[in-house]
């Protein structure tokens, strides 16, 4: 309609040139308009900004500040104060652009000239962080920038002698002054690095690792560093942690010559002592002994984990019945390692089986005195001391001639035999009370050893038998439960060997 008046004016050229006129005018009041409104968003978003980063939300503050930035790409304080959260942040690298734009926008702006050189020197680039403190100087007297540059000279003494001791082989010196540069200057990547070669060539992995972990982050696509850490890991004996960090190395990349071949090892191994731990865990003795050997055949160069691997043998093999391998590997076990309280109570175990109840004790003694309070220790010390006692009375494997392993088959076959020579009813000689007491305790020797409870309670060293000890009173020292091996009736009995 506006448009129409104008032409109906009827003035020739004078009608475009009020057309245009027209069009720039409300252009102009448009932009104004919008000037007003993102002026007024970019000042909301900067109080916002400015209170969550007073409460301690960065990550929300941070996007206000990103939305202020975007409505006003000129305005310094604005990138001043994202980077200001960015290095609240912990995040150095996206602070650097932020604070290099500000002073591009105003070069006067000590503060942020200030800032930049602290971050630059934090991160090792000693040069550049001098450039900065040396220009806010030129501007007029500063005394934090001239400390900083006194300091600056003070961290290229430090470096190049830290540098000079290391490469001297004098490694404690050389930590103790790149330890001192790192506290000035704690993201640059090769001071970390230095200092982890130091400690890997002084042989502690573990403060090694504590170097190498943050240059993940300081360096991009830093795979050599999750490499180093993981191979460092796996000579610590920690594979599963070894894993962890070779598995970092190949999100980075799935094909990485160096980390691919690595992980399919420490995979291997990981899987294969697993297997040995749940084999244990779940009494599977034999298998336990063969996955052990399948990982110590895995990796036979580091000593870690052919001790671990020794430590299962020993293990297995006490718990499995093979008693003579179980105290050979138990035996060397500690001949390495005599503090190994796990490698103790299984060869007090072993002794138990062999029935050296002094030695059992001796072993346990020994590994509670290391950890006190050691629940299988203690335990394995009272059956010991009990079967010691027992020892010195009544044992019914020696009774029947069985060993401790003996089966419930290999029980009856000895009882049967000595039945048949020692029953009063069937025995030739002329000292009838020997064979009667004979009898008697073969006969409380089936009884307990064929029956699964009291033979626990018996190899507990308790006699299940023993009215003492199961405080029963009266009668003799068999006749209770049931037991009678003369059914009641003096010798006069029918004798059978079921």
């Amino acid at each position: 309609m506006i448009e129409e008046k104008i032409t109906d004016m009827n003035i020739g050229g004078v009608v475009i040139f009020t057309k245009s006129l027209f069009i720039f005018l409300l252009l102009d009041v448009y932009l104004r308009g919008s000037y007003a409104v993102n002026s007024m968003e970019v000042e909301q978003h900067l109080e916002m900004g400015k209170k969550l980063l007073a409460a301690g939300q960065l990550a929300e503050a941070l996007q206000h500040y990103h939305s202020a930035v975007d409505g006003d790409p000129n305005n310094y304080l604005t990138y001043f104060r994202r980077a200001t959260v960015f290095l609240a942040m912990g995040k150095s690298k996206s602070a650097l652009p932020d604070l290099t734009k500000v002073i591009e926008l105003k070069p006067d702006f000590t503060a942020a000239r200030i800032q930049r050189a602290n971050v630059l020197l934090k991160q090792g680039k000693l040069d550049d962080a001098e450039k900065d403190f040396k220009s806010v100087i030129e501007r007029g007297p500063n005394d934090e920038a001239l400390s900083q540059l006194n300091a600056i000279a003070e961290l290229r003494r430090d470096i190049s002698e830290a540098y000079m001791y290391f490469e001297h082989g004098q490694l404690p010196t050389a930590v103790d002054i790149l330890g001192r540069v790192i506290e000035k200057c704690p993201w640059d990547p090769s001071l970390h690095e230095t200092r982890a070669e130091c400690y890997i060539q002084m042989g502690e992995y573990y403060k090694a690792i504590s170097d190498i972990r943050p240059t993940t982050s300081l360096r991009s696509d830093n795979r050599p560093a999750f490499y180093k850490m993981s191979d460092l890991y796996y000579k610590l004996g920690e594979a599963e942690e070894s894993l962890i960090q070779i598995r970092e190395c190949l999100k980075l990349d799935p094909d990485d010559k160096q980390c691919q071949p690595h992980y399919k090892k420490v995979k291997k191994l990981v899987k294969q002592i697993n297997a040995a731990q749940e084999a244990k865990v779940n009494g599977q003795y034999d298998e336990c002994l063969n996955k052990a050997k399948q990982f110590m055949k895995t990796e036979p160069n580091e000593e870690f984990y052919q001790l671990k691997g020794q430590g299962y043998l020993c293990h297995c093999n006490a718990k499995g019945g093979h008693i003579q391998e179980a105290l050979r590997i138990c035996n060397r076990l500690l001949n390495k390692n005599p503090e190994n309280v796990e490698a103790l109570m299984d060869r007090a175990e072993a002794y138990l089986a062999s029935e050296k109840w002094e030695e059992a004790i001796n072993d346990f003694q020994k590994a509670l005195n290391m950890e006190e309070g050691n629940r299988r220790a203690q335990e394995g010390l009272n059956k010991a001391q009990k079967l010691l006692k027992q020892s010195q009375k009544k044992d019914y494997y020696k009774i029947l001639g069985v060993k401790r392993t003996a089966r419930k088959k290999e029980i009856l076959k000895a009882y049967r035999k000595l039945a048949a020579i020692w029953h009063p009813d069937k025995y030739d000689g002329d000292d009838k009370a020997k064979a009667e007491k004979m009898f008697i305790d073969i006969a409380a020797a089936k009884e307990v050893l064929t029956d699964p409870e009291k033979r626990q309670k018996f190899d507990n060293g308790e006699d299940p038998l023993d009215p003492e000890q199961q405080q029963h009173g009266g009668g003799g020292p068999f006749w209770h439960e049931g037991f009678n091996p003369f059914g009641g009736g003096g010798f006069k009995f029918k004798f059978n060997f079921n």
